[in-house]
């Protein structure tokens, strides 16, 4: 149960950290989307009970907040953990340039899919797509920088709360 907590203190703290910096682009009119930092290291090193139940936490913690069909979160972020969990044996874990990379392809395929579900009720979808190249582009940029970070803190959280971690990152 430590593990499930820590995991999701953590992610507490993203949605934060990703509200604040939303708060802070709006002058802009910029959105920042972090979702693939919710599910990526619970599904890439922890064992599936813990880590699904972690994402099923943050995507309910997303929908609280977010204009969208409630639930849309849980159920894109249940189907990349699960996605990222039977793929992660492939996955150069101890490198941060492959995290990294599969933290990027991961956040652009839910960027694109909450995209497309969104997208489909506006009366001139081809308007919000240039809006939504910009904010990919700057969700990615942000992503690559504070990945290493995000999952290092995960990490030293766990080992603070004395859980053994079942498979090294």
């Amino acid at each position: 149960m430590r593990r499930t907590l820590v995991l999701i203190a953590s992610q507490l703290l993203l949605w934060t950290i990703v509200t604040l910096v939303n708060d802070a682009l709006s002058s802009w009119q910029v959105y920042v989307f972090a979702g693939a930092l919710y599910v990526s290291f619970a599904a890439l090193s922890q064992p599936p009970g813990p880590g699904l139940l972690t994402a099923l936490i943050a995507g309910l913690i997303c929908d609280a907040n977010a204009p969208v069909t409630f639930g849309l979160h849980l159920l894109l972020f249940a189907a990349a953990h699960l996605i990222l969990f039977h793929v992660r044996e492939r996955v150069p874990r101890e490198d941060n340039v492959s995290v990294i990379a599969v933290v990027l392809l991961t956040n652009l395929a839910l960027f694109l899919m909450f995209s497309i579900v969104q997208i489909h009720g506006s009366p001139f979808p081809s308007a919000h797509w240039p809006r939504l190249v910009v904010d990919l582009l700057c969700s990615q940029v942000l992503l690559a920088l504070i990945t290493p970070w995000f999952f290092a803190l995960q990490a030293g959280g766990l080992a603070l709360a004395q859980v053994r971690r079942d498979d090294a990152l």
